[in-house]
C-alpha cells in the first residue's frame, strides 16, 4: 500500500519551505495531486445537461488559482470528446484509479479529490456505475495514503462517504446528508447549487475549513431562496490531524474587483 512521507513529515517540509524567502513564489498546492470528476451529463429529468462538467472545468480553474499545479490534475469527463481538451479523461474508476496512482507518485505532497454527479443511497454515479464509498477508500488508501487529503462529493445523498472516508488525515465535504438530496441538476442550470456555492465562496476563504462553512451558509440560503425542502444540509469532516495544519495550506489574497 503507498502511504507516502505522513502528516508528520509533510508538516515538516511545510514549514520549511514557509520559513524559506522563496515561499512567496511557491503554493502550499504546489506539489497536489488532484483529480475533478463530472460523473454524468444527464439532468434530474433525463435530458441532457452540462451542469456537472461546467462545475468541473470551473472548480479546476478555481484550483489552478489558488495554487494546484496543472501538471498535477486531471480532469474527467463522461463525454470527454464533446470539448476542446485533448487532456481530458473518460469518468470510469478504473481509471480515476490509474490516474491517481500516476499523479500521486510525482506530487507526494498531497490529495485533492472532487466529485459532481448525481448520487444514490449507496454511492456516486460514474458514468453507467455507481462508485461506493468503501470502493472510493480503498482507491485513496492504495493511493493518498496517509498524506493530507481533501475529498469533496457534489452529489445527491453524499453523506453516505463520510464514515468510510473519515480517517485522521482526511476532509470530507459533501453536497448533503446521506438522507437527502441535493439541487440543481436541471436542464438550464449552470451549476449543482453545492458547485455554484463552492466557486461564489472560494475567492473568498482563507482555507478549506472557512470555504467548507461558507459553502454550507451559502447552500442554506440558495435553497431557502429556491423553496427548496427539505435542505440538503452539506456535511463536513475534518480528521484530528489533519485539523492543526489545514490552516498553514493558505488560500491567496482574493483577485481585485474588476474595473468598469
Amino acid at each position: 500500500m503507498a502511504r507516502g512521507p505522513g502528516i508528520a513529515g509533510l508538516l515538516a517540509g511545510l514549514l520549511l519551505v514557509l520559513t524559506t524567502p522563496a515561499f512567496a513564489a511557491t503554493s502550499p498546492f504546489q506539489n497536489w495531486a488532484a483529480v475533478v470528476v463530472a460523473g454524468d451529463w444527464h439532468a434530474h429529468s433525463g435530458g441532457p445537461s452540462e451542469a456537472f462538467d461546467n462545475a468541473r472545468r470551473d472548480v479546476s480553474k478555481e484550483l489552478q488559482r489558488i495554487g494546484f499545479d496543472p501538471a498535477n490534475m486531471r480532469q474527467f469527463s463522461v463525454r470527454p470528446e464533446r470539448y476542446k481538451d485533448p487532456s481530458l479523461l473518460k469518468s470510469e474508476p478504473k481509471v480515476i484509479y490509474d490516474t491517481l496512482v500516476e499523479l500521486t507518485a510525482k506530487a507526494p505532497a498531497g490529495c485533492l479529490i472532487y466529485f459532481s454527479s448525481h448520487g444514490a443511497p449507496n454511492g456516486v454515479v460514474v458514468d453507467q456505475s455507481i462508485l461506493p464509498p468503501g470502493l472510493l477508500a480503498a482507491m485513496l488508501d492504495r493511493t493518498c495514503g496517509d498524506r493530507p487529503t481533501v475529498v469533496v462529493i457534489s452529489a445527491c445523498f453524499s453523506g453516505v462517504f463520510v464514515p468510510d472516508l473519515a480517517t485522521g488525515n482526511r476532509m470530507v465535504v459533501t453536497a448533503a446528508r446521506r438522507d437527502r438530496t441535493s439541487f440543481g441538476c436541471g436542464e438550464t442550470d449552470k451549476y449543482p447549487y453545492f458547485d455554484d456555492c463552492f466557486l461564489q465562496t472560494l475567492p473568498q476563504a482563507k482555507d478549506f475549513p472557512s470555504l467548507a462553512g461558507q459553502v454550507q451558509g451559502c447552500v442554506k440560503a440558495r435553497e431557502a431562496k429556491e423553496g427548496m425542502k427539505p435542505p440538503s444540509e452539506p456535511q463536513v469532516f475534518i480528521g484530528p490531524q489533519l485539523r492543526p495544519i489545514l490552516p498553514l495550506y493558505a488560500f491567496p489574497a482574493p483577485p481585485p474587483p474588476k474595473g468598469d
